[in-house]
Order: structure tokens, then sequence, then C-alpha cells
């Protein structure tokens, strides 16, 4: 735990005033806080385990990962946050170290790269060319770039997504190469007929 302990304090100080990183000990939830650095939802060690906490301490069987979810700071601050459990030798989750970033601090940032990457066309929607080959690597590519987007990898991604994803590749035309299915299939995890249910 004082390894772990080490890694929050230096993550932490890493990105003052943007990232919250907060070691739980899942072993005495009531006063799980263990260490909290660059607080910016002002608990405090020695408070209670969240939700997820309480999830992972009932299930050993809970994703050890969740990565980029959406959150929320206690005064309606927007948050990215990414939770990760950590395991005894008997498989049981006795910690979790948390990342909480403050998107609210890039709210600028993202407003003015989203005006510089901004185009004008008088053909709105589809594009007039694309340029990508359409062979099974670019394919990998593009799926794994799309789900990225979508702050997740393929198969982490929510059915919704999944099923945009799938709908985007298809008006992209990635569906006329051959064995494109069954390729989008095997890397979201999912069969080739919900592959094509997705593009209904």
């Amino acid at each position: 735990m004082g390894e772990a302990e080490k890694i929050a304090v230096a993550l932490g100080r890493m990105f003052p005033g943007l990232c919250e990183v907060v070691l739980h000990d899942l072993r005495d939830p009531r006063h799980a806080i263990r260490a909290i650095e660059n607080n910016l939802s002002g608990r405090r060690v020695g408070d209670s385990a969240t939700e997820l906490g309480l999830a992972r301490i009932a299930d050993p069987e809970y994703p050890s990962v969740l990565q980029n979810y959406p959150n929320q700071f206690p005064d309606g601050r927007p948050a990215k946050s990414t939770s990760i459990g950590i395991k005894n030798t008997q498989g049981e989750f006795i910690a979790a170290l948390c990342l909480n970033l403050d998107v609210s601090v890039l709210s600028s940032v993202t407003l003015a790269l989203a005006n510089l990457v901004a185009t004008d066309s008088e053909h709105p929607g589809q594009p007039l060319e694309t340029l990508r080959d359409r062979n099974a690597r670019e394919l990998r590519q593009t799926v794994e770039t799309l789900a990225a987007e979508r702050a997740g990898t393929p198969r982490s991604l929510s059915r919704a997504d999944k099923k945009a994803l799938v709908r985007q590749l298809h008006g992209d035309g990635y569906f006329d190469s051959r064995d494109a299915a069954q390729t989008i299939a095997d890397l979201l995890g999912v069969s080739r007929a919900t592959v094509y249910n997705y593009t209904k």
C-alpha cells in the first residue's frame, strides 16, 4: 500500500490544479481514503469509499480498470475519471487508485481547437473523397481511432457506441472490402451478425 501511495502522490503532483489522484484502502471502506493528492473534490484522508469501491469489495470479478468515464465534482464541474483496482494474491480487491481530471479547465482550449479544425464546405455531410486505403490494416487502425475518440478501446465501448461506430464505418464504405464485417466483429468482440444488425 505504501508503494501505491507514492504513485498517487507523484501522479497528482505531475498535474497540479488539473488532476486529482486518490488512493482508496478497500480493506477499511468506512475510512477508505488513504491519500489524496491535488485535492479537487473537497474530500479528506479517512473519508469513506465511493460506490465503485464498494462494488469492488462485493465482487472480485468487477472490472479492474474503468477508464475515461464521465464524472462530476461536488461543485458541478465536469470530470473525466479512471479507476484502477488493486488486488492481493488471493484475487481480492484491497485498494483502488483513482484519477479525476477537471475537464472544465480545458474547456477554453477545447473550444479554440474546435474552431481551429473547423472547415467550410459547399458539400456538408459526407466528404467528397476518401483519402485512405481500405485494407484490413487500415480498417483496424480506423476502428481503434474511432474507439479512442469515444474514450475507450473497441471492446470496451458501450453497445450504443459500437453501433454508432459500425454505422460510421458503413457510411464511409468500409463494408465494401472483403471480410470487413468479420474484421470489425473481431475488433469489437461481437458476432458478425451483430455487426450487420448495427448497420440497420
